[in-house]
């Protein structure tokens, strides 16, 4: 799987994230600190209305975390 990090992953060692990974219809996810323990798989639509859902809350803007 090809994992990418979060846009929003900064300070500390820069491994205090999740990581995800496109599979054909679902979206796998894993913590960057421990990326050889279990992952989580959601259905692609799914992941899209967690990530809009999230970008609703005023916490998700830069500088408010």
């Amino acid at each position: 799987m090809n994992w990418r990090k979060s846009t929003y992953s900064s300070g500390g060692d820069g491994d205090t994230c999740v990581e995800i990974a496109t599979l054909p219809t679902r979206i796998a996810i894993r913590d960057s600190k421990a990326p050889a323990r279990a992952i989580l798989t959601v259905p692609v639509p799914s992941f899209a209305a967690l990530i809009d859902h999230l970008k609703g809350h005023p916490w998700s803007e830069p500088g408010t975390r």
